[in-house]
């Protein structure tokens, strides 16, 4: 056993304190702490504002001891030459000696009133925001608030609330510390001079408005105020310089940046920016220079110096039209409000580059918009969409006022139309555009009651094509028949120059013997017996409502045809072509795209490849800029090449172009090394047997090729060249586009011409209207051809490269040629 040396004590922990009187009393110990720190400052800074306010009451002292002193001494002199000069007028003498006397006793009280108010009201300021200071402490110590928000914070950004919200704002504040410095320091001057207080006002004035000004101020006091108010005025001046300064900047960089106000009427207002607008308010400029000019709004979500910027490098003239350029956004309503959309007689929006459907779906968020204008719209909207399938829903959103150009879906049916007939690009760019001969719609009351052939023949400066039913509901009836008889208020539908460049005039004499000259034996009935049924059986049978049938057409042969590139609207171009060409064509498709995606993407478009009748598709991997995979190709044997805008770069119209313009000229020249050379082959142009360009105009010879050209300054390399027809892509879009916003009935006419159905442009050989070397009029010519439904409107010489729309002398008789051709409009085939 152990023993213990003492008694046992037991081990008594030691008290814990709870954990809310430990946080208590930490709290109270650091409130003491803070009020000990925050006292001492205090006291710190109380000494020195002691020293500061002793030694400026001594001098204040001082000052006005002295002033009194002086005062003494003016009023002991001012009596002495008053005694003296009155010295036998004692009344007087004492009169004058007790006036100064009051009256310098009460002036001094005044003005030693003034100066006192002038010092509370300047202290008044410093009080009140020391008491807000302190109210948010004590406040926020007496609420152990850690993290809140301090009144001054509060009353600063109520200020600042103030001064933003309200555009007057800061020059009223401005206005107010001005006045305010003017009173305080009038004031404080009249306590301390002998001046009237408007005086002083003056006075205080010219300090604020000169600092300079208080250089011949005199004594201790005057010096002092002077000098306080003209720091106050520097001050004041600074800070109405900087808002000077601001507004300016401000004005000066919304007109810089386009956010300014647009005050105009009757304009025409383009939604966006897109490669096609150069070629557009080209269009614009040449339709309004017959009106003297005109006024286009063009408003984008870019900056307006770049806008400018990039319009100036155009190269064409504006001719008097003035293009107003605005940085804003066409679904932000207060933006179209900015450029007067609800005053425009037109509004063009335009599809952005990339992808179609974003582009579209864009366009429908921008008609929404346009239609949600509170004014209302004076014009009409139109649209340029990217995909066929999205014009309905464009349609229904936007009902009468919308007119919509799908360009992507025209521009491959006008390819495939002109590689069937070479140099109908070139009739389209003429007719599309307002440089040459354009359609025009006008009523002529005095042609009400005629038949449309006699009007075919009325107008000697222009071609009429159709005629608006006012029965159909102002329906555009294109290419009627010639006993359609023009009732009250139907209008007439003619290609012309201008549209004050024509008027009907009387018949001239040529309808008689022109049809002398056409007499045909006439045709025995027949009765035929068809066994059997085709599923061809509607080509059969064909009904023929003129007085000749279409026995001058020739039958259509199977054709080869060449697709370069891949674009998105490939479907429909191939449906298209399976329309137009005879049973048993090919239609080779050559692009980087793999066959399997291929089939999927024509699927997806809608297209049924095992339905295709009279074409069958060849499919080809290979890239078209590289000469080993184009020489795989059997290039020689195909009767038409289209060069595509592959969907791959047709968002950089310079890429694009390059590339089809590479295609070209390697498929020209491996044509011109497999095709052998004939020497009786006529050169056109300057260009030698041998060189490089007369081999391949001697391989243009062979095939058609039709190059999509996206831009126009390509157009002359091609031109030049000629081994090459072309078709303008964008700007043929544009032109489209002036035309619809020129006069929205326009659309109706070409979607006719370039729908599958209904009428379209066609180039005839001259045989079918007339014999070799047969001396006629363009007016026989044209009723030669009323007689196969067809209205010509032009031709094109057999030694010329242009056609001639809307010839200026028709009456004129010469001899014509069998290579020569007519351009018509007919139904299609």
């Amino acid at each position: 056993m152990q023993r213990s040396n003492g008694p046992e004590v037991a081990s008594v922990p030691p008290p814990k304190l709870d954990d809310s009187m430990e946080k208590t009393t930490i709290r109270k110990r650091l409130k003491s702490f803070w009020r000990s720190q925050v006292s001492k400052v205090r006291w710190n800074s109380a000494l020195p504002a002691a020293v500061v306010f002793t030694a400026f009451s001594y001098m204040l002292h001082k000052n006005f001891y002295l002033q009194d002193q002086v005062k003494d001494l003016e009023g002991q002199l001012l009596k002495l030459n008053l005694i003296l000069q009155a010295c036998n007028c004692l009344d007087s003498a004492h009169i004058i000696n007790s006036t100064p006397e009051e009256s310098d006793f009460s002036t001094k009280s005044l003005k030693i009133s003034a100066l006192v108010v002038s010092l509370i009201l300047l202290t008044i300021p410093v009080l009140i925001v020391k008491y807000i200071d302190y109210v948010s402490r004590s406040r926020r110590s007496s609420d152990n608030i850690s993290e809140g928000i301090p009144l001054n914070k509060q009353l600063e950004y109520h200020v600042d609330v103030f001064l933003s919200v309200h555009p007057y704002a800061k020059p009223l504040a401005l206005l107010i510390a001005t006045l305010l410095l003017i009173f305080l320091g009038g004031l404080a001057l009249f306590g301390v001079t002998d001046d009237s207080f408007a005086d002083c006002l003056w006075l205080s004035w010219t300090y604020v408005a000169s600092s300079g000004n208080h250089a011949d101020s005199e004594g201790l006091g005057p010096r002092l105020v002077s000098v306080s108010i003209s720091f106050g005025g520097m001050l004041i001046f600074a800070m109405m310089l900087g808002l000077v300064s601001d507004a300016i900047s401000e004005k000066l960089d919304s007109l810089r940046k386009g956010r300014s106000e647009v005050v105009e009427k009757s304009h025409t207002l383009i939604l966006g920016w897109s490669d096609k607008l150069g070629s557009l308010l080209n269009q614009l400029a040449i339709a309004n220079e017959s009106l003297g000019g005109g006024t286009v709004v063009v408003m984008a979500e870019r900056d307006k110096e770049e806008m400018e910027l990039d319009i100036a490098k155009m190269e064409f003239d504006f001719k008097g039209t003035s293009v107003i350029c605005r940085s804003g956004s066409p679904l932000i309503l207060a933006d179209l409000k900015k450029v007067s959309v609800s005053k425009a007689r037109a509004v063009i929006v335009l599809a952005e580059d990339g992808n179609a459907d974003q582009s579209d779906a864009r366009a429908l968020r921008t008609v929404l918009s346009l239609t949600g204008v509170k004014e209302g719209l004076r014009g009409h909207i139109v649209v340029e969409l990217s995909d066929l399938d999205n014009e309905v829903l464009v349609k229904l959103v936007g009902g009468d006022l919308v007119e919509t150009v799908v360009a992507h879906d025209v521009i491959g049916r006008l390819m495939i139309q002109c590689a069937r007939q070479p140099g109908l690009a070139q009739i389209w760019e003429d007719i599309l555009g307002f440089e040459n001969c354009e359609f025009y719609i006008k009523r002529w009351p005095k042609l009400d009651g005629m038949h449309f052939e006699d009007v075919l023949i009325s107008f000697p400066d222009a071609i009429p094509c159709g005629v608006k039913s006012a029965a159909c509901g102002g329906k555009i009836i294109l290419n009627p028949d010639d006993s359609y008889v023009l009732q009250e208020g139907d209008e007439v539908l003619v290609i012309a120059e201008d549209d004050d460049t024509y008027a009907p005039t009387t018949l001239p004499m040529v309808k008689e013997a022109s049809l002398i000259d056409i007499i045909r034996p006439a045709r025995q009935p027949q009765k035929i017996l068809l066994c059997g049924w085709r599923r061809d059986i509607d080509d059969m049978i064909v009904v023929w409502r003129g007085n000749l049938p279409k026995d001058f057409i020739v039958p259509k042969s199977p054709e080869r045809i060449l697709f370069c590139g891949w674009r998105r609207d490939m479907e429909d171009m191939i449906m298209v072509l399976d329309a137009f060409l005879a049973p048993g064509s090919e239609l080779w498709m050559f692009n980087e795209v793999l066959e399997k995606e291929r089939e999927k993407k024509l699927i997806e478009g809608g297209l049924d490849i095992n339905r295709l009748m009279n074409i069958s598709l060849v499919n080809r991997e290979g890239n078209a800029v590289i000469r080993r995979h184009l020489e795989s190709l059997p290039l020689e044997s195909f009767d038409s090449i289209l060069i595509l805008a592959d969907e791959s770069v047709e968002d950089s119209a310079i890429q694009a172009d390059s590339r089809s313009l590479a295609t070209l000229l390697l498929i020209r020249d491996i044509q011109a090394k497999r095709l052998p050379l004939k020497e009786a082959l006529v050169h056109r142009g300057s260009f030698s047997k041998g060189s490089w360009m007369g081999e391949m105009q001697q391989a243009s010879d062979k095939s058609v090729i039709i190059s999509e050209i996206l831009d126009p300054r390509t157009k002359n390399l091609l031109s030049m060249s000629k081994i090459s027809d072309y078709v303008l892509s964008n700007e043929l879009v544009s032109m489209a586009l002036a035309m619809v916003a020129e006069d929205r009935q326009i659309n109706d006419v070409l979607e006719e011409l370039f729908a599958e159905e209904g009428n379209e442009m066609h180039i005839r050989q001259a045989d079918l209207y007339l014999r070799e070397d047969e001396e006629m009029s363009f007016y026989e010519i044209l009723l030669r051809a009323r007689q196969r439904k067809e209205i010509v409107i032009g031709y094109r010489l057999a030694n010329a490269e242009r056609a001639v729309i809307n010839p200026p002398v028709k009456s004129e008789r010469r001899r014509w040629s069998s290579k020569d051709v007519f351009v018509v409009i007919a139904e299609k085939e």
